[in-house]
């Protein structure tokens, strides 16, 4: 396995290029109603590929690399979450239809959010996962030493690079699990040697500078907000800021996974969790 589990093979590979300039890699896989998964801070759409296998099966599930990620390119930094919104959108109207349901982690919770608040004719239903409506406290702390580090130049050896990330997306438990950990120590090591400091820092300073907290109050869209009671990045609390504020809020936590468990860890969790949401979605 490389820095992420691959597709199946009937998966489609696509490319589009939007009027803002950005020429995307999308995947597709499945028919049904569309789902659009929007991949979280540095992942391409792969990072989707074990959710892929679990719901194709009855939906059309689409994902693709986001700005500074993967093989899209796009018009400099600096980038806003409006930006990453509208290239959500131009996904939905390309492969979807014009509408969707909208999930998404991490970054792709925060994206998830601005597209239904922008776009919310165009999704039928948002799943922001591991999310915010503000990033504060440890969070903030952490993702900002990061961000200063690279821009110090400081590069993370490759034999720190598992060690270091692994904890902020995996329980204890997991691990814990020898067998697991062969799986995700190769992986995160490909997956941040490669990264380029300067991408890192535009995602996630994109991250840092949103703020939708009064925008949520009056966002139409029905939001199911989905948390991990073992997540370091976004902890459920933080999560429950969004389905609180949001008027069709509804929040979801799933036990005894980290950011990151739908990859690897426990995928079929995640993907039935997401069924049962999708699946009562009018």
């Amino acid at each position: 396995m490389g820095a992420f589990p691959e597709f199946g093979p009937d998966a489609e590979t696509h490319s589009l290029t939007t009027k803002d300039g950005v020429t995307m890699r999308v995947v597709t896989q499945g028919q049904g109603p569309g789902v659009v998964f929007i991949p979280g801070g540095d992942q391409t759409a792969e990072g989707y590929s074990q959710q892929f296998q679990h719901l194709t099966d009855h939906f059309r599930c689409i994902s693709y690399d986001p700005r500074g990620a993967g093989e899209t390119t796009s018009p400099p930094a600096p980038w806003t979450m409006g930006d990453y919104a509208r290239d959500c959108a131009a996904v939905i109207d390309a492969f979807a239809g014009g509408q969707a349901a909208v999930v998404g982690l991490s970054l792709g919770g925060l994206v998830t959010q601005q597209v239904a608040i922008d776009f919310p004719d165009k999704v039928r239903i948002a799943v922001p996962m591991g999310t915010s409506a503000y990033i504060d406290g440890f969070t903030r702390d952490w993702m900002q030493a990061e961000i200063d580090i690279r821009k110090a130049g400081i590069e993370l050896p490759g034999y720190f690079l598992a060690p270091h990330f692994a904890v902020y997306a995996f329980p204890a438990k997991a691990l814990g699990d020898p067998k697991l950990w062969a799986e995700i120590k190769p992986a995160y090591t490909e997956r941040f040697a490669g990264r380029d400091p300067k991408d890192l820092i535009d995602q996630w300073e994109a991250c840092l500078d949103f703020d939708c907290r009064e925008d949520l109050k009056t966002c139409p869209v029905p939001m199911h907000v989905i948390s991990f009671s073992e997540d370091v990045q976004t902890p459920p609390a933080m999560c429950k800021v969004v389905s609180d504020l949001a008027p069709g809020g509804v929040f979801h936590e799933i036990r005894g996974l980290g950011h990151v468990s739908m990859t690897r860890h426990q995928p079929g969790v995640v993907a039935t969790k997401l069924r049962a949401i999708l699946s009562n979605d009018p």
